[in-house]
């Protein structure tokens, strides 16, 4: 048995819980698009093509925004290739994933779907092959109310009112040399901020990001930001982050420990980006947009294979890293969702990537059914739930030796508060293989109630730490309830099982 005792004091908050962190990602790469969320014909389909059954699933996930549409496909986009009639639009390989883009889906078709989903927009614009022009007539397009060539053929397209998008990114991964456009710091940072100048002269209200680090090991990482910002803080709003995890050679224990390396990453950053305005005297704060994270499985986009491989002649939406997430995944994206929410003082955005069959939580099949994967549960209830304040948790856990990244704390958490409901919200798990984890919760400034919610992912019976939510096995792994959470006081005590993510929300009221 291991031990770890959490405590949470009601006025030590780091703030609002930014809604954005709960964010997705729609990229035009294998199925997300194409017999992903639109599959005209299939049977659960609307008359626009927009898949029901992954909407009702896309709504019970909870994203609150989606990035779009791109990711390594928008530096090589036109978006005028995906307005005005379907059966006008051109046909074109798209060199990021060596396909072919029908365009049967594109801008219009995803401001109605996301309308549908209730979801936000992050448009991403070409910064890779196209530059300032390019960008701010997209903005053009999409914002200006009427009356402009622009502006006009949006509304000759369809669109009388504007799509309002507030939310844009500066071009994606150009720090990457796979990255087509891929540009020097210094290249960039100009390219940035002249698109960004350009971009808010048609709509003075949008928001920037800028393309930070594509991970935390690439040799120009610290360098890339502070050369960027430099040349463009005063335009941009967030800089942006991306980071993917996966078991290396049987390492579970490191795999399970990867949120120390967010945690490093997203305060790295953040000094970087604090050291660029106090040495150029800015005002205002630049934050984070951790705009690509997950587990993702790295392995075979290359050989002939492998089912998600790239290689094979230039085909439509062919299946690529459509990775069937386990058990110890998903704990894993608990505990990264933990330290997205930890730091969410500075990280304002976050998208997991992607929503629907490329590394996703949502699977689905051609003329098929859809379902939930392993993933999907840390995340929904954590945007259903995470509201309120961040409580800033002080955590005395056991500990263990990891090979990447030293001793490690058992028990990972990140709590809420909040004060509209009544209710701190607990997101914890334990890392360890083999034994349970007594916790003992001092909850600082509030009485505890009744435990309104308590629900637990592990390992299910008779399976082990592998199991997955496939077509052939169904939903084997989900959420089930945690026995034996007791609150006294301003005590709450609870036992987790060996490897595992839960759950526990208690109604409160001040001390």
């Amino acid at each position: 048995m291991t031990n770890a005792r959490i405590t949470l004091v009601r006025d030590f908050t780091l703030g609002e819980v930014p809604r954005r962190l709960f964010g997705s990602f729609v990229e035009h790469m294998g199925r997300c698009v194409y017999t992903g969320i639109f599959e005209p014909g299939h049977p659960e389909a609307d008359e626009k093509g927009f898949r029901q059954d992954v909407l009702k699933l896309v709504k019970e996930l909870g994203p609150t925004v989606v990035r779009y549409p791109g990711g390594n496909f928008v530096s090589g986009y036109n978006w005028e290739d995906g307005v005005g009639p379907v059966d006008k639009r051109p046909r074109r390989l798209d060199g990021a994933w060596h396909t072919v883009e029908s365009n049967a889906f594109g801008l219009h078709e995803f401001v109605d779907w996301s309308r549908l989903a209730g979801t936000e927009i992050m448009e991403a614009v070409n910064l890779g092959t196209r530059g300032v022009d390019a960008a701010r007539e997209l903005v053009e397009y999409s914002n200006h109310p009427g009356g402009t060539y622009l502006s006009d053929l949006r509304k000759q397209n369809g669109s009388a009112e504007p799509f309002d998008i507030k939310l844009w990114c500066l071009g994606n991964e150009l720090d990457g040399p796979w990255q087509i456009g891929h540009k020097t710091a210094h290249e960039y940072g100009r390219l940035a901020q002249e698109a960004g100048k350009a971009m808010r002269f048609v709509d003075p209200d949008i928001e920037l990001v800028a393309v930070g680090s594509s991970h935390s090991s690439m040799p120009t990482f610290g360098e890339w930001e502070h050369t960027v910002l430099t040349h463009a803080y005063d335009e941009v709003d967030y800089v942006s982050l991306h980071a993917y995890y996966q078991e290396d050679d049987g390492d579970v224990k490191s795999f399970l420990a990867t949120a120390v390396d967010m945690d490093y990453f997203i305060e790295s950053v953040v000094s970087t980006v604090d050291a660029v305005r106090a040495a150029g005297k800015h005002s205002k704060h630049v934050n984070l947009s951790f705009d690509e994270w997950n587990v993702w499985y790295q392995r075979g986009l290359d050989t002939d294979d492998q089912p998600h491989n790239v290689s094979k002649g230039w085909r439509e939406h062919p299946r690529l890293i459509e990775d069937a997430y386990n058990v110890t995944d998903a704990i894993v994206v608990g505990t990264l969702l933990n330290s997205l929410l930890r730091h969410g003082d500075r990280v304002k955005i976050a998208n997991q990537a992607q929503l629907v069959n490329v590394i996703a939580p949502i699977r689905s099949e051609e003329n098929g059914p859809a379902w939930r994967q392993s993933i999907f549960w840390p995340f929904a209830r954590m945007a259903e739930l995470a509201r309120g304040q961040i409580l800033r948790a002080s955590v005395d856990s056991d500990k263990y030796e990891s090979a990447k990244f030293g001793d490690v704390d058992v028990v990972d958490v990140s709590a809420t508060w909040d004060e509209d409901n009544g209710r701190v919200a607990l997101f914890v798990a334990n890392r360890g293989l083999d034994e349970s984890a007594d916790v003992d919760v001092s909850l600082s400034g509030f009485v505890g109630g009744r435990v309104s919610r308590a629900e637990v992912l592990g390992v299910p019976n008779g399976k082990d730490r592998f199991a997955t939510n496939t077509l052939e096995s169904g939903e084997q792994v989900g959420l089930s309830p945690l026995a034996g959470v007791t609150v006294t006081g301003s005590r709450l005590r609870f036992t987790l099982p060996a490897l595992c993510w839960a759950v526990i929300e208690v109604e409160v009221t001040r001390a």
